[in-house]
């Protein structure tokens, strides 16, 4: 018993900062992704020109999203995520998002389990971007 007491103590001690802490609030970092090349844009042969059209930002309560499409044709050939919240759930699910897309070739793409809010937006911006490009 004379163990317990301490032993509970420390414990507690050493999970009051675990509770406490709180991720910073900055989201202004941005991370790029892209998807590697299929072919380079000099070769021609397919006939078809690249375009590339940016989505709008939008603005949620983790941070802006903002998508940029490239577009081969009518086939969304790439995607990058120009602007993205700062947070390990949102990095880990842009890479799922743009697989989707990509296969997809529509904004039509599951929402990422633990990135709900990005998932909207990324969806949002992603669908301005598509309807500005037609």
């Amino acid at each position: 018993m004379k163990r317990a007491i301490p032993v509970v103590v420390l414990s507690i001690a050493g999970l009051v900062p675990v509770w406490l802490y709180q991720p910073s609030a900055d989201t202004s970092t941005v991370q790029v992704i892209t998807p590697a090349p299929s072919s380079s844009p000099s070769s021609g042969t397919s006939g078809s020109s690249s375009h590339v059209v940016a989505g709008p930002t939008v603005t949620t309560e983790k941070g802006p999203v903002q998508v940029e499409v490239t577009f081969e044709g009518d086939e969304i050939s790439s995607v990058r995520m120009l602007q993205q919240p700062n947070h390990p759930q949102t990095t880990a699910a842009v890479p799922k998002l743009i697989a989707q897309t990509l296969q997809a070739q529509s904004a039509d793409v599951d929402t990422v389990s633990g990135a709900t809010i990005t998932s909207d937006g990324y969806r949002e911006s992603l669908q301005a971007a598509i309807d500005a490009k037609g």
